[in-house]
C-alpha cells in the first residue's frame, strides 16, 4: 500500500477537523434555535394562538375529584348493604378510577366501566339512553357500551366531562341511584 503524502495527510486532517466542527455548530445551533422557539414563545405566536378558532378546550376531573365522587358513590351503596363496583370515564370515555367494592360480583367491574362509558358518550342517564333501544336496537351494538340503568353524566357547563358507572346491586334502579350520588358529590 502506498503511503500518502504529508501534504495531502494535512489537507484530508484539516478538512475532517472542519466538517466536525461545522456539523457540531450547526447541530448546537439548531438544538439552541428549538429551545428558545419552544421555552420563550413570542408575542406574536401567543396572539395567534389565543385567536386560533381551530382547536378547543376541555374540561376534565382530577384524579382526585373522580376518587372523590366514586368514593361516595361506593359509601351510599355500603350504606345500604348492597356491594357494587364503580367506574369513573373522562370525557373521551378512559376510566379514571375504578373501586370494586367488597363481595362484589366478578361482573360488575367492566359493567361499571361499561355503564359510565355510555353516560358520557350520550351525556344521558343510561336508564334513559335504555328506554331508546325499542326505537334504535342497534344502539346496543356500539362496542363497550352497555344500556342498563346505572350509568350517570357529569356535566360542566352543559357539557359531558365524565360519567360514573355503578354495577351490582340487584336492580338498577339501585345503582343509578349510586351513580347519581357520585354526582352530587362533586357539587358539595
Amino acid at each position: 500500500m502506498k503511503k500518502a503524502s504529508s501534504r495531502t495527510r494535512v489537507v484530508t486532517g484539516g478538512a475532517i477537523v472542519a466538517a466536525l466542527a461545522l456539523g457540531g455548530f450547526g447541530a448546537y445551533s439548531a438544538s439552541a434555535t428549538g429551545e428558545d422557539t419552544a421555552a420563550a414563545p413570542t408575542a406574536a405566536t401567543a396572539k395567534a394562538d389565543a385567536k386560533n378558532k381551530n382547536t378547543t378546550r376541555s374540561t376534565h376531573l382530577t384524579i382526585e375529584t373522580a376518587s372523590k365522587a366514586a368514593r361516595a358513590t361506593l359509601d351510599a351503596a355500603e350504606k345500604e348493604n348492597q356491594r357494587v363496583s364503580v367506574a369513573v370515564v373522562d370525557r373521551n370515555g378512559n376510566t379514571i378510577v375504578t373501586l370494586r367494592g367488597d363481595g362484589a360480583g366478578p361482573q360488575s367491574y367492566e359493567s361499571a366501566e361499561r355503564k359510565a362509558f355510555t353516560a358520557v358518550s350520550w351525556n344521558a342517564p343510561t336508564s334513559v339512553l335504555a328506554g331508546r333501544l325499542a326505537n334504535a336496537p342497534t344502539l346496543k351494538d356500539i362496542p363497550g357500551t352497555l344500556f342498563l340503568a346505572g350509568g350517570a353524566p357529569v356535566t360542566a357547563k352543559g357539557a359531558p366531562i365524565a360519567g360514573i358507572g355503578v354495577a351490582g346491586a340487584p336492580s338498577g334502579d339501585l345503582d343509578e341511584k349510586f351513580a347519581q350520588a357520585g354526582v352530587a358529590a362533586l357539587g358539595r
